[in-house]
């Protein structure tokens, strides 16, 4: 397990050389820490084609459209026939979340949802599983006889892009595929809004929910990244209600953030989703990255970093206290804290596709880095309470934001490689206090 943040911490130790003090049997404990998620496994592929191309297959320039899998397979062929494909990239918000968690820790992460029986090399499914961290487990996978989810954009003559959706059998989750022992020693369970909207009679939305009733029995914190403002704007009590009921942490950006509370500011609608759940991601694009959490009254920790204007009021005051989950707070209060794009936001931006997840994935590091760090030093004083992440809100907001940065620097959705040790932007003196 890497751990997150600067490395000269008084908290860091070698992990490899435990402290000879702790008992026998805290040193012999088996490593138990990783994050699991459900995904709809689906493969991005790209394509230069002709206008006669897309009248074949009844596609609009420009436009975005599901087509059937009979329809996919011949468009697929063709392009692989034709030696059309530029790209083949793992798509999946939660697949791209846990491969860069995985990148950032070094470390395993699970993923569930369904891959195909059998696989070509070359073929789509095959390159999903060779753009996957190896240190991500997909051994828990359900077997499919057909296709996983395909997104083709095909790029026109004029460059202009058209998107045709093949859903394949990505929905095809069984109940029966989620296991137990997997999500109870988990440190989170991660979760898409698009999971509990499927077509009637797919069995998604109940392996889903068979996954949340596991995390709740077993204490587990279930995530929950919104997808898109869509999917929310269709029915915003429902998905109050779903966080309320299911969802320790929310991962958003201000569009979903204004279809969940109404609010367009993304502080305010953070405060909101605070009536629901734990803990708050919030992506606001270009003004930067917003979080929002609970502590325990007592133990709150001011900042020493300049104190923000804001719809509520200096907002960022405790933002050096680390996060609780609310039912371990005895006082709770609420905790704010927000950064700005890290060295200002690339120069060029490469791909907006995948900054949230990003973040999230830095998210999640912290917090299996804190129950990491509980295993093998039990007796920290950083273990003294309740805590849900390793670090405090600020420098978990500092995180999320440079690995956003990293994926925003670069074509593809999943990090290539971990961060830096030392970032070569900073000044060396930062790195010798």
């Amino acid at each position: 397990m890497k751990f997150p943040g600067k490395r000269k911490s008084k908290h860091y130790f070698p992990v490899n050389a435990r402290d000879p003090l702790l008992q026998a049997t805290q040193q012999e404990q088996e490593e138990g820490s990783w994050v699991v998620g459900i995904d709809q496994t689906l493969v991005d592929i790209e394509a230069k084609v002709d206008d006669d191309f897309l009248q074949r297959y009844g596609l609009s320039a420009g436009h975005s459209l599901v087509i059937d899998d009979a329809t996919a397979e011949a468009l697929y062929n063709e392009l692989m026939h034709d030696a059309l494909i530029s790209h083949q990239f793992a798509g999946g918000t939660i697949g791209n979340t846990l491969h860069n968690y995985s990148v950032l820790a070094d470390d395993r992460s699970v993923l569930l949802g369904v891959m195909c029986n059998n696989i070509q090399i070359g073929g789509y499914a095959y390159r999903y599983l060779c753009n996957t961290s190896s240190r991500m487990d997909l051994n828990f996978l359900q077997g499919v006889d057909g296709a996983i989810g395909r997104c083709f954009t095909l790029i026109g003559e004029q460059g202009e892009r058209t998107f045709a959706i093949s859903p394949g059998l990505m929905n095809q989750l069984q109940a029966d595929s989620i296991p137990e022992e997997v999500i109870a020693g988990a440190s989170a369970l991660v979760l898409t809004s698009y999971l509990v909207r499927c077509q009637p009679g797919e069995p998604m939305p109940e392996a889903t929910l068979r996954a949340i009733d596991y995390a709740k029995k077993h204490n587990v914190p279930v995530v929950l990244t919104l997808g898109t403002k869509y999917v929310i704007q269709d029915d915003p009590q429902f998905w109050r209600d779903f966080l309320r009921d299911h969802v320790s942490i929310v991962a958003m950006n201000e569009e979903e953030a204004f279809a969940l509370t109404g609010e367009q500011d993304p502080l305010l609608a953070s405060n909101i989703a605070l009536d629901w759940v734990d803990l708050v991601l919030c992506t606001a694009g270009p003004t930067g990255l917003y979080m929002a959490g609970f502590t325990e009254e007592a133990f709150k920790r001011k900042t020493n970093h300049p104190l923000l204007p804001g719809a509520i009021a200096e907002f960022n005051q405790y933002e050096f206290s680390r996060a609780m989950r609310h039912q371990d707070c005895q006082q709770p209060l609420r905790i704010f804290s927000h950064i700005a794009p890290y060295m200002g936001g690339p120069e060029k931006i490469m791909n907006t596709n995948g900054a949230g997840d990003g973040a999230l994935a830095a998210l999640l590091h912290d917090i299996t880095a804190n129950n990491f760090h509980r295993q093998k030093v039990p007796n920290s004083s950083k273990h003294a309470r309740g805590y849900l992440t390793y670090s405090s809100l600020a420098q978990v907001c500092k995180y999320a934001n440079r690995v956003s940065y990293q994926v925003l620097n670069q074509h593809s959705p999943r990090l290539m490689r971990g961060l830096p040790e030392r970032e070569d932007s900073l000044e060396e003196s930062y790195w010798d206090r």
